[in-house]
């Protein structure tokens, strides 16, 4: 178990725990916590948002526990500014950046670079400035010298997951997501996956914040357990932590 960083609960239970996290997670880290309740009787409250977005609210004071990111870059950020455990941090996932379609749309699995050569519709993406998914999403599409041709298409969204039902409505002709994002939905296709080396590996560092409550712990070594591993393989995630050795038994 990691040593307490931050406010003491004082021996009693805390009302609840903050975990912010990655929008590309929720569908995985939702189902955990009910679970986590239900074995444990404390209330974990999700917030579930695009990293760029929790980092800043963490920025400015919102009392979160944990936060999971969707890269480096915001995880980063908060530890610049003396917001997170240093002691704590690691990398929790790993994932796979695809380009989808909607599926009722029938488009066959071609390469990106003919599926968006003459794109004439919209390009579905998080926010290419800010949000993980789209950042990495920027630097492939430059890295195979597409991303000029395609910037003017792009329909920037809050968080890949917005991006996702974007395609999901057919109000985009595709879409850039995380694969994890693509197996999670029936109403997309995969078209194609991007080569890893034409983007940063995607990772998913996980830290306390320096305002973490004592009581956190268990729960930061319940989403380290072999119990969390089981759940986020099954989505398609990279499980990269060791086992926290809690399973909240």
């Amino acid at each position: 178990m990691l040593p307490g960083c931050g406010k003491s609960s004082g021996g009693s239970a805390p009302a609840e725990l903050q975990l912010y996290v990655a929008a590309s997670t929720a569908h995985v880290i939702e189902p955990l916590m009910v679970e986590y309740q239900n074995r444990t009787g404390v209330v974990v409250r999700v917030n579930a948002a695009a990293s760029s977005t929790l980092a800043r609210q963490i920025e400015q004071g919102a009392p979160a526990d944990v936060y999971l990111s969707a890269n480096e870059k915001w995880m980063d950020h908060l530890a610049g500014k003396k917001l997170i455990d240093p002691a704590s941090r690691r990398d929790l996932l790993g994932n796979r950046l695809v380009l989808v379609a909607p599926a009722s749309h029938n488009t066959p699995a071609m390469s990106i670079s003919d599926a968006l050569s003459k794109l004439d519709g919209r390009l579905a993406m998080g926010d290419p400035d800010a949000v993980p998914a789209g950042l990495y999403g920027k630097a492939a599409l430059q890295s195979m010298k597409l991303w000029a041709a395609v910037e003017p298409h792009v329909a920037a969204a809050k968080d890949v997951r917005s991006a996702l039902l974007l395609v999901e409505r057919g109000e985009a002709d595709f879409g850039i997501v995380y694969a994890t994002d693509a197996a999670s939905s029936q109403r997309v296709t995969t078209v194609a996956t991007f080569d890893e080396n034409t983007h940063k590996p995607i990772r998913y560092p996980i830290a306390l914040t320096t305002q973490a409550q004592a009581a956190v712990n268990p729960l930061f070594d319940y989403l380290l357990s072999s119990t969390s591993r089981e759940a986020f393989e099954a989505a398609g995630f990279t499980f990269y932590a060791n086992d926290g050795g809690d399973d909240a038994r």
